[in-house]
């Protein structure tokens, strides 16, 4: 008995164990359930809770009004869940099962898996409010006209592409919401809800309304914006109630005249359309928004089809990086540069032919304006001529650099507009792995960058008010209360995110916590509100509502014209629900809520605010192992550079990269070699640090040492800040600091080994500096050491395409080559002639083909130096050999001791 009672030990062991675990987890489900709250879409595997709550029946769960789940669930899983909500949440009167949570690899919400709802959800007695918005829906639901006490119904960003007429039988239905989606047609009953207050249907493909609109007698808002309407129902008028008309960015070419005297209307927006004989009535209100329409233009005369139309091919030109300019006529055409950069000109863009001329420019503070958390991802385009507006836009492709933080942000193109700087509509298409393009529509000429930024949320603030919610944060929301504006203000809101672990890190707290950063700013107009505006942000990760001390929290404002933080909990009223706190602003700034035990947080909110724009690169110096005396100098992100010297370490060599070091985008900073040592031909060599871009330069050094007798070694050094004359005492002696405030950052070795022999033909680059052979050739025939072939390059100057091609490089090689050295002649040539010259080392033949390469590009010039230096190589390889012994002497019939022919012996 002892022994089956030891056995069971274990046993009983193992099941308090996995009661304590089953406890711990009902517990902390049950920490979930906040009053008559329960989100669940914030938590992963939200619907597993709520099952196991369903299972375990707790009575909190029957007093819940408020239930939010993610529509990103599997979606088996999520209508077995929501099977089992009629039956234990009777009192629920909110039911939120919204996707758009994650993001795909472009940065683009991504829909949720919802694509119908169980039956038995009709039963909700209590539901008022159903968001079903970003989903995969293509039908309505059966259940939903079902829920007769429903007021609030939000369908936006689904696949619907028809409305059921049963839609009218919602009798208390005050607000419905369809926008983006594929709605052709609106049912008849629409008509018959006769409690619809707003009624949101922009961004889908409606071309007519029906007349039974006319019947919505409550509606104070109806929304239309980007369809397909040619036309208005007259009923319209009949809407006596409303107030606000958004019909802008349609196809109408008239209006209703009597919209304009119905008795509550204070917004009528017809931009964009199609307009051309509007009544004066239109014209003299003030709150109709007319903008964009061709009024007053005369309709084009009509024309009888010609017999035969002729359909002219849109002319199609690709341009290599020699030529900087294109023609472009009343036609149109589709022009492919050599720089990663596509236009298409529509027919009709120009009245008369143009000549359009680019460039693209090196990256410099200069030309990129870059906003505090913003990186770039291409280089600089200029278009000209400047400010000349096209009848019709041009598209614009520009390649660029994928970038490697996706998530709630967004690429755009930047350009230049008058004196302002400002981002375009940008659509992001993937061609192939890595190789993606920034798509817009520009209307004239200028400079053009493409640009990695925070998802930018933007509305135009009418005086009545309105609400600004940020698409990448669904919790933080911004209220603008009527009276907050006199007239209408684009606002725009960017919110980002820091890692706990890095505030942590900074704070030394192991319990600090800080929400999204949000920032409000506007183009133009006075720095503040009329009225305070309301703004909530999420609490910080970790911290609820209920369980906070408030004493812990800081509300955080950095001053714009000081560029400090101040804290500002003081000031406000904070208003703390379970996750959000919201308090009210009256100016344009950057706000942030803290989670600590510290009490002075100004200062660590700006070394804050610095870690959030800094990079963390480490700077390598290597030399090419053909040619030491050629050094590639490269700043790098620290998780590029592995990869980079797995790469690059075939060809070059050199020591371990740099400490890391940290780098705001958009920073000077240089390199210097040291001085009697080897030094760069070319000077200090200055960079500006762009996280996505390459950061790299290769240059040539030199030494006035004598090589012949020993080993050079020197070491270059970077520095932060433009290019001084010399390198201060004050940056020497910091050497030994590890501070990011200092103005040196690294030292790193470089070593030009001993000569050996004669090497080099006098060729090379400065006194004593020849290099070792490259193996181009043989010793009996003649062979090219790499200061030969540097000399050669130094002759070639704009020949060298036609050099190429006669020594068998592919066109598509020289237009790499282009790119990557562009705006850089001499780093075009001299990348041609060694990369060949590695590639041909030990082949038979290598010199001869390149004297003929050089003889059919017309450079007997250089192909004569060449072969002189050849002669010169193999009448030094025969006298060592003949000092060697190795070869009879007398070859030379004059050499008295050569031996003599028959006749002359017999004489």
């Amino acid at each position: 008995m002892a022994a089956e009672a030891e056995g069971l030990e274990p046993q009983a062991a193992a099941t308090e164990d996995a009661a304590g675990d089953a406890t711990e987890a009902a517990d902390a489900e049950l920490r979930l359930l906040v009053g008559n709250r329960l989100s669940l879409d914030l938590y992963p595997g939200g619907c597993h809770r709520l099952l196991h709550l369903c299972a375990q029946r707790p009575p909190q769960l029957g007093e819940v009004e408020f239930l939010q789940l993610s529509g990103h669930e599997d979606p088996q899983l999520l209508e077995a869940t929501l099977t089992q909500v009629p039956r234990n949440l009777q009192r629920l009167r909110s039911l939120v099962l919204r996707g758009g949570q994650h993001w795909d690899v472009l940065g683009a919400c991504l829909r949720g898996s919802l694509t119908t709802l169980p039956a038995g959800l009709s039963g909700l007695a209590r539901l008022a409010h159903l968001d079903l918005s970003f989903n995969s829906l293509e039908t309505l639901p059966a259940c939903i006209p079902q829920m007769r006490g429903l007021s609030t119904l939000l369908l936006s960003y689904n696949h619907l592409s028809e409305l059921p007429e049963a839609l009218g039988a919602l009798p208390s239905l005050t607000f419905l919401s369809v926008t983006h989606n594929r709605l052709q047609t609106l049912p008849i009953a629409l008509g018959a809800l006769s409690t619809l207050q707003r009624l949101d249907l922009s961004g889908n493909l409606l071309d007519t309304l029906p007349p039974e609109i006319g019947g919505l007698s409550s509606l104070t808002e109806l929304n239309l914006a980007s369809n397909r309407l040619q036309g208005l129902p007259t009923s319209l008028v009949g809407l006596r109630s409303l107030r606000l008309l958004v019909l802008h960015s349609n196809l109408l070419t008239s209006v209703p005249t009597g919209l304009v005297h119905l008795p509550l209307l204070t917004r009528l927006d017809l931009r964009d359309n199609q307009l051309r004989d509007v009544p004066p009535e239109l014209l003299d209100a003030p709150f109709v928004r007319l903008q964009g329409n061709p009024l007053g233009e005369a309709l084009p005369a009509p024309q009888s089809p010609p017999e035969a139309p002729v359909i002219l091919e849109m002319p199609r030109l690709f341009l290599n990086s020699d030529v900087d300019s294109f023609p472009v006529t009343p036609q149109g055409c589709s022009v492919t540069l050599a720089c990663g950069v596509r236009l298409q000109f529509p027919a009709g863009a120009t009245a008369s032919p143009v000549n359009i001329q680019y460039r693209l420019w090196l990256p410099e503070p200069r030309l990129v304006p870059l906003g505090p958390h913003d990186s770039l991802l291409s280089g600089v385009l200029e278009l000209q001529p400047h400010g000349v507006a096209f009848r019709q836009k041009v598209s614009l492709w520009l390649l660029f650099v994928p970038p490697r933080i996706r998530r709630c942000r967004e690429v755009v193109v930047r350009t230049l507009s008058g004196d302002s700087w400002g981002d375009l509509d940008t659509h992001v298409e993937e061609e192939a792995p890595k190789r993606l393009w920034a798509h817009c529509q520009v209307p004239h000429f200028s400079w053009f960058l493409v640009v990695s930024r925070p998802v930018s949320n933007t509305c135009l603030v009418p005086p009545e008010g309105t609400l600004l919610c940020c698409s990448g944060y669904p919790g933080v929301k911004v209220t603008f209360p009527p009276g907050a504006t006199e007239e209408p203000r684009s606002v725009c809101m960017q919110v980002v995110r820091m890692a706990s672990r890095e505030l942590r890190a900074l704070l030394g707290e192991p319990e600090a916590a800080a929400s999204p950063l949000l920032c409000l700013s506007q183009s133009g107009g006075p720095p503040s509100f009329l009225q305070p505006v309301t703004v909530q942000l999420p609490l910080p990760p970790g911290v609820t509502g209920l369980s906070l001390d408030r004493s812990c929290l800081h509300l955080l404002y950095r001053t714009p014209l000081e560029a400090a933080w101040d804290d500002i909990t003081a000031q406000v009223a904070l208003e703390l629900t379970h996750l959000y706190a919201r308090f009210q602003v009256t100016h344009f700034s950057w706000y942030w809520l803290w989670y600590t035990t510290k009490t002075c947080v100004q200062d660590l909110a700006r070394k804050a605010w610095e870690r959030l724009r800094l990079h963390r690169v480490n700077l390598i110096a290597l030399q090419r192992r053909r040619d030491p005396e050629q050094v590639l100098l490269q700043c790098l992100p620290r998780d590029k550079v592995d990869a980079t010297l797995r790469r690059l370490l075939d060809r070059y060599r050199g020591p371990e990269p740099s400490d890391t070091v940290e780098m705001f985008e958009g920073e000077k900073f240089f390199a210097a070699f040291e001085k009697e040592r080897p030094d760069c031909v070319e000077g200090r060599v200055c960079f500006v640090f762009y996280s996505h871009l390459k950061n790299v330069k290769e240059v040539y050094v030199t030494t006035t040492l004598d090589r012949q007798v020993q080993a050079v070694r020197g070491q270059v050094s970077f520095y932060r800040g433009a290019v001084p004359e010399e390198v201060p005492e004050e940056a020497k002696a910091a050497r030994q600091k590890k501070g990011m405030d200092t103005v040196w950052m690294a030292t790193l070795p470089i070593k030009l080994p001993r000569l050996r022999g004669s090497e080099g033909l006098g060729q090379g680059r400065g006194p004593g500096l020849s290099l070792a052979p490259l193996n181009l050739g043989d010793a009996e025939t003649g062979f090219l050491t790499q200061s030969n072939l540097l000399t050669v390059a130094g002759r070639l100057g704009l020949d060298w395409p036609a050099v190429a091609l006669h020594l068998g490089l592919p066109y598509r090689e020289l237009q790499r080559i282009r790119h990557e050295f562009r705006d850089d002649l001499d780093g075009q040539i001299r990348h041609m002639l060694f990369s060949w010259a590695e590639r041909q080392a030990g082949q038979p033949g290598a010199v001869g083909l390149l004297l003929r390469a050089l003889e059919q590009s017309d450079r007997l010039d250089v192909a004569e130096e060449v072969r002189a230096i050849l002669e010169l190589g193999r009448q030094k390889y025969k006298d060592s050999i003949q000092r060697t012994s190795l070869a009879p002497r007398g070859l030379d019939p004059a050499d008295p001791a050569a031996p003599q022919s028959v006749e002359s012996a017999q004489a």
